[in-house]
């Protein structure tokens, strides 16, 4: 399984047999500017949108005809198990900022979950329907995510092998959300790849975090 990091929330999965996977595209530009990474140029076969803010549906930007998953609920879709969770965008059951939905992935002898803009801790019941997980993609950024104890709350009830974060601030997005370095700060087991990209095998998986630099920074 590749990895390419893009920017914000939005991943490249590319499968042994050549499936691309793109999740939660963003809009350029959008929130008045807020969004500074450069527009996905990547084709995709599926796209995976966890909730529907600008940030993370621009399916119109992704290239190629993918077929696009928005929606809880389990199917398989080239040869991948995709399961949809329902989640919430907020401590507030969605009263603030609406519904998310955390896709897991099930390609090439791995699980991978990507939890999008996941607000809140994970109840025991949603807990048992992502594990085991090896991969997980984690919001750290705080502010409109889970960030600091709830980031590690999550972690601690999913165990994941691998954790690479997501939804942090860089040059590439102008929102009040915290850097990755506060998320990483007196943690074990960090691997900085210095680059966007890894390939990731079912045997031998790294485990730990794993901190992917975005391939679009402006």
């Amino acid at each position: 399984m590749k990895v390419k990091f893009l920017g914000h929330a939005c991943f490249l999965l590319t499968t042994g047999s050549g499936v691309r996977i793109i999740t939660d595209p963003y809009e350029p530009g959008c929130f008045d500017g807020a969004m500074k990474y450069r527009p996905v140029q990547d084709e995709a076969d599926v796209v995976l949108v966890s909730h529907g803010h600008a940030d993370h549906c621009h399916v119109a930007g992704v290239r190629g005809s993918p077929k696009v998953v928005d929606q809880a609920g389990d199917r398989t879709i080239s040869g991948m198990r995709i399961l949809g969770v329902p989640t919430y965008h907020d401590t507030s059951k969605g009263s603030e900022r609406g519904e998310n939905v955390i896709f897991r992935l099930e390609a090439d002898g791995l699980v991978l979950c990507h939890l999008g803009d996941l607000g809140h801790r994970l109840d025991p019941g949603t807990v048992e329907k992502l594990k085991p997980v090896d991969v997980l993609f984690l919001p750290v950024g705080g502010f409109f995510t889970v960030g600091g104890d709830e980031a590690d709350d999550i972690m601690d009830a999913l165990e994941p092998k691998l954790v690479i974060p997501m939804h942090f601030k860089t040059e590439g997005v102008d929102f009040p959300i915290a850097p990755v370095s506060e998320f990483l700060s007196g943690r074990q087991a960090v691997h900085r790849a210095g680059t966007s990209h890894v390939d990731l095998k079912a045997d031998g998986l790294p485990e730990g975090i794993l901190v992917l630099e975005p391939a679009n920074l402006p």
